[in-house]
């Protein structure tokens, strides 16, 4: 079967003081002392009680971090950075949960980082922020003072945060506890590092226009409160959000339009958001599903019209509207309804070569590998061991010579 084709933020500060404890263990650290008083000074004096399990962290600029060039050994253009090859951590939410009294392998967030930093990633989303109770830091780390924690053990592995799959008020118009909360994560986002914050869910399930302009309003003035912040806020698709928006016709027996003019759901988002104040990250696999489900459509006068979707043209035409991508890879599934199987990036059919190569702006995008299924109740090891081969097979892409 062949499916359609696919047509650092800069620390500032002051390093020339007099060397003290603390300008000695800064300078340890390997961190500017704009971060090292905003983050570690703080927990270091007890802000977070953490037993530490192992041994020390192998800091950022002892390790090499085989920097690639632009041009490999004469393979080509490398189309993922270094600097850019990231993960989603519910990927291996597993062994962040996991109990590290219990097991020997890396267990909780600090030592997943240090795994994750031996295999090669120089960037993490977060998706949610609990762990093990018994690992470093305790079971919720949703706190200022626990992102200070998760702040430090970043730096020390020389990891970036990019992202995190948060809270997104249910609420509109907003309560005065749901700003707060979400002005909360914003402190949060800021303590990490994150220039991006967002969801893993879509702006409406609706296939309503009307209810895509509610969603428009509400994410405007998130984003305008993010902005203010510093942050930039994004939602996360799934394949529903690419599907047709319903916006004419004959109306149902409840007043609702039946036919589509074709303009997909988030097209339809991103032309009624304001580019300066929402942005998105595209889950290339659930794009991908879109095109193989979403193919045809009923129009306005009946008749049925064919428009197969294609990802990369939709990015290409947006680019700066997508900072962010989820970069899962799929085979070929004719009896799941969705044409793919996920599995670990690099194994699948998706052309992730053509789709790099098409978007362009590779120092612009930041690609986080994800695979739902990486966990496994039988095979613990799995999601780390998974995420390797995921990070050897994204460094490995090439632009292709014509």
């Amino acid at each position: 079967m062949t499916l359609f084709s696919d047509p650092s933020r800069t620390d500032a500060g002051n390093d020339s003081a007099a060397d003290g404890p603390d300008e000695s263990l800064r300078r340890s650290l390997g961190v500017g002392r704009r971060r090292f008083l905003s983050t570690c000074t703080a927990v270091a004096a007890g802000a977070v009680a953490a037993p530490v399990f192992g041994a020390a962290p192998a800091l950022a600029h002892d390790r090499d971090r085989g920097r690639d060039h632009d041009h490999d050994h004469g393979r080509g253009q490398v189309l993922v950075p270094a600097d850019k090859r990231g993960i989603i951590l519910y990927t291996v939410r597993d062994a962040t949960a996991r109990d590290p009294l219990a097991s020997d392998l890396p267990s909780g967030f600090r030592e997943v980082f240090k795994q994750l930093s031996r295999h090669g990633y120089r960037q993490v989303e977060f998706a949610g922020y609990r762990q093990h109770a018994n690992a470093p830091g305790g079971a919720d780390l949703e706190t200022v003072q626990g992102a200070k924690l998760l702040r430090c053990w970043l730096d020390d592995y020389g990891l970036r945060a990019q992202g995190n799959h948060g809270f997104i008020p249910g609420s509109w118009p907003l309560t005065e506890a749901d700003k707060d909360t979400f002005k909360k994560h914003l402190e949060i986002a800021n303590i990490l590092g994150l220039d991006h914050m967002g969801t893993g869910g879509d702006p409406t399930g609706s296939s309503y226009r009307a209810d895509w302009d509610v969603a428009a309003d509400k994410w405007n003035a998130l984003g305008a409160i993010a902005r203010r912040e510093g942050v930039k806020l994004y939602t996360h698709n799934h394949d529903g959000a690419y599907g047709f928006l319903l916006d004419g016709g004959p109306l149902d027996d409840q007043g609702r339009p039946t036919r589509s003019s074709g303009i997909r759901k988030l097209e339809y988002f991103l032309k009624v958001t304001d580019p300066k104040l929402v942005w998105l990250e595209m889950d290339i696999f659930w794009a991908h599903v879109a095109q193989y489900k979403f193919h045809t459509y009923t129009a306005h006068d009946g008749s049925t019209r064919r428009n197969v979707f294609d990802p990369a043209g939709l990015v290409a035409r947006n680019n700066k509207r997508y900072p962010l991508f989820h970069a899962k890879d799929g085979v070929v599934s004719t009896t799941n309804g969705m044409g793919y199987d996920m599995v670990p990036f690099g194994t699948g059919v998706i052309d992730y070569t053509t789709f790099f190569s098409r978007v362009g702006e590779r120092n612009y995008h930041n690609p986080m590998i994800e695979d739902d299924n990486s966990p496994s109740a039988t095979d613990p090891a799995q999601s780390l061991r998974e995420a390797k081969i995921s990070y050897d097979n994204l460094a490995a892409l090439r632009k292709r010579r014509r």
